[in-house]
Formats: C-alpha cells, sequence, structure tokens
C-alpha cells in the first residue's frame, strides 16, 4: 500500500472532484432569501389567486415528468415550476376568502418557526434526543392550558391532529374500562362483554375511526340524538348506558364536543360530566375548533364542565392561527396513556441523571417533531390580547354575516351562531314547499359562489337537508372579505334561478 495519500491506486471515484454533501451554502443562502421573497409576496397579496384549484384531476400529475431527473436541477428551475406547476393546483387555504370547513390559517410567525425546525431536524422521541422538544412542549402547553382556563392536574402532549388525540383518549380509556387488554387484546375473551363508546350524532367522524380502529367494531358506538340546538342529550344518554348494561354490554367512554363541525353546537358538558362520573366512564372532550374561544372575555363558560374531564383536545392549527398541523392533547391520567403505550427496546433505553419524560411513551409513533416550536412562537408574537382580539373579531364578522341572513327575505339561517361559523341556505318564497328542489338550488348556488375563486365556502347536512356553511377564522379575513361572499352570495343567487 502507498504512503501517499494521493495515490489511490485503481479506484477512479477517488480521483475525481467530490462531489457529494448538501446544497452549496452560499446556493442555500441565496435560494433562501428568494424563497422568503417569495413567500412574502404570496400572504402580502393571495388574493391574485383562485381561493378553490381550478384544476381537472389528474391535472397536476400529468403536468410532472413520470421518472425523477438524473442529474441535479438547478433552484431557480424549481422554483419556476412551483410557480408553474404547483401553485395552480393549490387550494389557498391561507387566502382571506376561505371560508370553507374550519378556516385555518399559517400566520408569520408560525411560518418562521417551520424554517426552523426544519433547520433543526430535530426528532423527539426521547428527551435526549433533544432536550428542548421535551421541555418546550411542556412549556407551550402549560401556557396555552393557562389561557384556556383548565386545571394544572392536565398534563399535556402534542399530536397531529385530533382524529390522532381521540384514538390515543380512546385507548386509554379501553384500557382503564376492560382487564389487561394491552397484554391479551379483547377478542376472543369471555370476560370481556363488548366495549361501548358514546357520542352525539353531531361528533367528528375520527370517532367512528378510532372505535374501528380499536377494534371495539362500528357497532360499539352508540351515537346519540341531539336536541333543537343540535347538542347532545343527557338523558338519552343516561338512558343508553343504562339499556346497554341491562343488556350486557360495557360502557368504557363518552366523547363530547365543544363546536361540532357542522354546526359548532356545543354539547352540555357538566350534565355528561356528571353521568360519567357516576357511571364511571372515561369522558373526553373535543374542543378541536371552539376550545380557543374560552380565552375571549365574555366567552369563558365555552369549556365550563371540561375541567371534570379525562381528556381534551383543542386545534391550534385550527384557530390559533398556526401552521397545520399541532394538535394539543391534556389528559388528568397521563399515566394511563404511557400504560396503554409505553415500550421501550434495548436500543432506546436511557438513563438520565434527572426525571426526565419521553415523548414516545405517550402514543403510537415513535418519531417526534418540533412542534411546539411553532407554537411558542405564534403565542410570543401575538400576545395573548393580540389572539383575544382577532377571535372576537371572528366571532363579530360572523354574527354581522347571520344578521345579514336573519333580515333577508331569500336567506335563512339553520342553526345558532355561538362561535364564528353560519349555517344558512337560500330559501325563496317559492321553493319552500318543495324540499328536493331547493337542496338543488343550494348545492348549485355554493357550486356557482365557489366558481368565482374569490370565495370558498363550504356545506353540510342538517336534519337531512343541504345546508351552506361560512366558517370565519382567517387571520386575514376582515369585514370586506365577509361582505364579498354576501354580495357574492346574493349575485349568484339570481344567476342560479335563472337558469
Amino acid at each position: 500500500m502507498s504512503d501517499d495519500l494521493n495515490d489511490h491506486g485503481d479506484n477512479p471515484i477517488l480521483d475525481t472532484e467530490p462531489t457529494l454533501g448538501d446544497m452549496d451554502p452560499a446556493e442555500f443562502r441565496r435560494a433562501g432569501h428568494q424563497l422568503v421573497d417569495w413567500i412574502s409576496r404570496y400572504l402580502e397579496n393571495p388574493e391574485q389567486y383562485p381561493v378553490l384549484s381550478r384544476v381537472q384531476p389528474g391535472d397536476c400529475r400529468d403536468a410532472l415528468p413520470t421518472t425523477a431527473p438524473v442529474s441535479g436541477e438547478g433552484w431557480d428551475e424549481i422554483l419556476a415550476d412551483v410557480n408553474q406547476l404547483i401553485v395552480p393546483g393549490l387550494t389557498h387555504w391561507n387566502h382571506p376568502g376561505f371560508f370553507a370547513y374550519f378556516a385555518i390559517s399559517g400566520s408569520g410567525p408560525g411560518i418562521l418557526a417551520e424554517f426552523l425546525s426544519a433547520a433543526f431536524n430535530a426528532q423527539g422521541m426521547l428527551w435526549r434526543t433533544s432536550p428542548v422538544i421535551t421541555e418546550l412542549e411542556e412549556v407551550a402547553l402549560t401556557w396555552l392550558r393557562r389561557l384556556l382556563g383548565l386545571p394544572d392536574v392536565f398534563e399535556g402532549v402534542i399530536y397531529d391532529t385530533a382524529s390522532i388525540a381521540t384514538l390515543h383518549a380512546l385507548a386509554a380509556a379501553r384500557e382503564a374500562g376492560a382487564p389487561n387488554v394491552r397484554e391479551r387484546g379483547i377478542a376472543g375473551r369471555s370476560d370481556i362483554t363488548p366495549l361501548r363508546v358514546y357520542c352525539s350524532e353531531h361528533a367528528h367522524s375520527s370517532v367512528d375511526k378510532a372505535v374501528i380502529t380499536l377494534g371495539l367494531g362500528h357497532t360499539g358506538l352508540q351515537r346519540i340524538e341531539v336536541d333543537s340546538e343540535f347538542k347532545m342529550r343527557p338523558d338519552l344518554l343516561a338512558a343508553a348506558i343504562k339499556s346497554d348494561r341491562e343488556s350486557g354490554l360495557t360502557p368504557v367512554a363518552v366523547v363530547a364536543t365543544v363546536g361540532t363541525t357542522a354546526v359548532t353546537s356545543v354539547d352540555p358538558v357538566p350534565a355528561i360530566a356528571d353521568i360519567c362520573i357516576r357511571e364511571r366512564l372515561w369522558l373526553h372532550v373535543d374542543a378541536a375548533y371552539a376550545g380557543p374561544a374560552a380565552m375571549v372575555p365574555g366567552w369563558e363558560d365555552t369549556l365550563l364542565g371540561c375541567d371534570r374531564a379525562d381528556s381534551f383536545v383543542v386545534n391550534p392549527h385550527k384557530w390559533l392561527f398556526t401552521p397545520f398541523d399541532l394538535s394539543a392533547f391534556y389528559c388528568r391520567h397521563m399515566d394511563q396513556l404511557r400504560q396503554t403505550f409505553a415500550l421501550t427496546p434495548d436500543y432506546l433505553q436511557s438513563l438520565e441523571s434527572g426525571p426526565v419524560r419521553n415523548l414516545m411513551d405517550t402514543g403510537v409513533q415513535l418519531g417526534r417533531r418540533f412542534r411546539a416550536l411553532k407554537l411558542w412562537m405564534v403565542l410570543r408574537h401575538f400576545g395573548a390580547d393580540g389572539i383575544r382580539r382577532r377571535l372576537a373579531e371572528h366571532m363579530r364578522l360572523a354574527q354581522l354575516f347571520s344578521g345579514w341572513i336573519d333580515t333577508s327575505d331569500q336567506f335563512e339561517r339553520l342553526a345558532p351562531v355561538p362561535f364564528s361559523v353560519v349555517c344558512f341556505r337560500a330559501a325563496p318564497a317559492n321553493l319552500l314547499d318543495d324540499p328536493d328542489a331547493l337542496d338543488e338550488l343550494n348545492a348549485r348556488l355554493l357550486d356557482s359562489v365557489n366558481a368565482t375563486g374569490d370565495v370558498f365556502l363550504s356545506h353540510t347536512q342538517l336534519a337531512g337537508r343541504f345546508a351552506l356553511r361560512l366558517a370565519i377564522g382567517h387571520i386575514r379575513t376582515t369585514e370586506k372579505h365577509v361582505a364579498q361572499a354576501w354580495h357574492l352570495l346574493q349575485r349568484q343567487l339570481t344567476v342560479v334561478t335563472e337558469t
């Protein structure tokens, strides 16, 4: 072997100039400035784009090559394709005319936090894999919990969505309600009768998916009828639990909702909590959308009774201006959750000098992103008062829109407006006696309004009938945008009734 370090023998690869490694630092800096400028322009004028993408199925896929490039391509070329191929296929959730579903918005500080999180590329499965991920998550969730008025007995953890939070809550409830489920499962066991979970007719579909995933079967979920304001009826809940026990079933959990998906109704949590305590059932509260309203003066009672829940979820990515995804899950029995999921193989064993908690013990997933960073930055940038004023303004705008509906002879409101979502429909006098024709008219009206590109509304079903749904929650939405939606609805109603 030669002593000459430059003599590589017959290895042609080592004779060439090194071309491996990451993006050149100078090129990264240039591209980064270019991208920040692009994002700044995008956020400054999102109304240059139609809210709802106008591409047809397959357009995005067909516009792209079928194989990856053999040689690397330049940043300018890549960014050009973002403009030409990616942006047209977007539905612009960061558009102030986005009124569909729940109008989530990624705010500036949250976006900047995502930059940092990607640069750190840190993984928080164990405390030692990045101590600040675990500890900042504890701090940020403590801030949020206290802003919501929840007691300190609730320990928090961040998941991606409320769907996963509900799954974990019901997994813990299953563990608490049936013996040795973790070790023995539930299939084929004579010592466990079928387990039962309860929620309202308007609870989110993630409850259905959770009971299916947990092996309880879809028939293991009992949906309870609601009252005239779309709230779960506690008397019917109590009756269902009693009937199931008499039939040999085993009730384990109730899911109450604060801000249902369709109409944002609030289940009577105090009465439901009374039942759950009496019946020794796990109470999980889904406040994914409406929870933040409790921060606003005058809406403190939004979370009345939630302090008695066993678990609770709120989504900062819905109405706290935090970029998707971030769901804050709180549990008064986090030891039960850890008992359900904690599993540490040899290669993840670690002995720290002080007491630590590992995020991997609180759920199915091992890897944990640094999500707390963006919540922490959003709360710091806007402050509690800044957030409260923005939420209050959204609720004011919803009441303004609701008032326009109530005074119109062409539209009618279909549900109360407790927060910032309005459910309504066009109701011309000549169609009030023809429900099917009225449904068809409203479906055509929705398509016509969304086709303008200026706003995007969604729909739901109330009492089996088609309802339009306007959700206000975007950080850049102003009264101008709400008025524009109202003018479009009136104008397009004239168009669709004449065709």
